[in-house]
């Protein structure tokens, strides 16, 4: 992803600072004059700032994402420099559970341990879990396969007694660079407009979408999962190079949105969607059983 982005930076969280992230000030060897020099987040400004390892950081480090990922700016105050540096940066990052297997019992907070208004922040929150299925091992392997292969896109597959030759869509290759400027030029030139049906529209999908629990205790979607709505429907149209937001950029942004929200935000307890558990770290219900046990003690 960072390689295919105009512009692109790559970190891990196990090496990075908070000053690694955003600025840090140093004097010039010639001048002797105190200088910003620029962090991740204000160098991948337009662009996108890959983060791997993003459980390992430390509280400090994550603190400073709060602002870049809610405000877009990077505030500094340090050494007489007051000053705020835009970070206009979209942020993917990968995590590892706890104890490097996912606990299906438990939430995805309890899991991977990252605060809960640090997760919340996420437009989307997709689990990617090992389960064990021949078609899909099968595919996986087939892919690493093909990396390494000499046969032109051909790769053998040895399925019990048969070899078959599977054709991969090579052919359908898009060359990097141009599909880079392709990016570039979708930001910066189109900026696609929601007329009045569309926003009526969305303020429909985020009521279905706040009533999809059984009980009112239930909180399904905040005022976050509208925006999220809003930002991948303009992306949608972006893709397309298209002015307007249409319908259909509407109805595959819910999709993605409830496909992730069905992964990350189940209540492992009920079976039902809670947005609680991204924002709060427990659910409701999960609250006011704790407060009563420490009632009773």
């Amino acid at each position: 992803m960072h390689k295919i982005a105009p512009r692109g930076i790559y970190t891990s969280g196990k090496g990075s600072s908070a000053v690694g992230l955003t600025v840090y000030i140093t004097k010039d060897p010639e001048t002797r004059e105190l200088v910003l020099e620029s962090g991740a987040l204000v160098l991948s400004d337009r662009g996108i700032c890959c983060i791997d390892e993003f459980d390992k950081m430390d509280d400090n480090t994550r603190i400073i994402l709060h602002e870049a990922m809610e405000q877009q700016t990077v505030s500094v105050a340090k050494a007489g420099i007051i000053c705020t540096l835009n970070a206009r940066t979209a942020i993917l990052a990968a995590s590892n559970p706890v104890k490097s297997k996912y606990d299906p019992k438990l939430s995805v907070i309890d899991n991977i341990r990252l605060p809960p208004g640090l997760l919340s922040r996420f437009d989307l929150i997709y689990l990617i879990l090992d389960k064990q299925s021949e078609a899909s091992d099968r595919r996986l392997a087939n892919h690493i396969v093909s990396l390494y292969s000499t046969l032109d896109g051909k790769v053998a597959i040895d399925q019990g007694d048969n070899i078959q030759s599977t054709e991969l869509l090579r052919s359908n290759k898009i060359d990097r660079e141009f599909f880079a400027q392709y990016i570039s030029y979708a930001r910066k030139h189109v900026k696609p407009q929601i007329h009045d049906s569309i926003q009526s529209d969305l303020i429909q999908e985020y009521i279905k979408m706040r009533s999809l629990g059984n009980s009112k205790k239930t909180i399904t979607a905040t005022p976050r999962q509208l925006e999220s709505m809003i930002r991948i429907s303009e992306a949608l149209a972006k893709m397309r190079l298209s002015e307007f937001v249409e319908k259909r950029d509407l109805d595959e942004a819910v999709r993605l949105i409830k496909n992730a929200m069905q992964q990350s935000a189940t209540d492992p307890t009920t079976g039902e969607i809670n947005i609680d558990i991204i924002a709060t770290g427990q659910t409701k219900t999960a609250g006011e059983r704790l407060k009563k046990i420490s009632e009773f003690i």
